[in-house]
């Protein structure tokens, strides 16, 4: 399966991108081609809603969404990584989905697959409450196939993620993927 990795985290070792990490070593080793793209470091501009696209492309704006767009239509799978931003996912992940406007009707007929791996330093049992519902709202809407979620809670640091169960759910969830 081709699975697109979209990270998020404007900190290339962050606690988000070192559970995707593990995510993408467990999918590797069960024979999964991975592409990774780092929304964060991206060449990414946000929508400004002109309409020129009609919601069915090309988008009007030349920067990486363009490859991005490319790699979506061309994968089985996207796996979202970002770490919790005030309960949300990071302003770098959401300009990328917000950009998926300019190929809606072809992501939607594609019934794509996707994942949430999330990092949090909060640990508490409502952290992940309102990223998860916005997560299972655009699957809803985009009609993707939720395949899970990792939500690493009391994930500050990459030491203190490493010290979690989180890695290794990561882990084992890449190796899942499939089957």
């Amino acid at each position: 399966m081709k699975i697109l990795v979209i990270k998020s985290s404007p900190h290339e070792h962050s606690s988000s991108n070192l559970l995707a990490g593990h995510f993408i070593r467990g999918a590797k080793e069960k024979g999964h081609d991975i592409t990774e793209f780092d929304a964060a470091h991206g060449n990414l501009h946000p929508c400004i809603g002109c309409d020129a696209c009609r919601m069915s492309g090309p988008c009007c704006q030349k920067d990486d969404m363009e490859g991005v767009r490319e790699a979506v239509l061309t994968s089985d799978m996207m796996v979202f990584v970002t770490p919790l931003y005030y309960f949300g996912m990071s302003a770098q992940l959401k300009i990328l989905i917000d950009r998926f406007y300019s190929f809606n009707g072809e992501l939607m007929a594609k019934q794509m697959k996707t994942a949430l791996i999330v990092a949090a330093w909060d640990s508490g049992e409502w952290t992940m409450k309102e990223i998860e519902g916005h997560y299972m709202t655009l699957c809803r809407y985009l009609r993707f196939s939720n395949q899970g979620m990792i939500l690493g809670t009391g994930c500050g640091t990459p030491a203190m993620t490493s010290k979690t169960r989180f890695p290794q759910q990561a882990y084992e969830f890449g190796k899942r993927i499939g089957m």
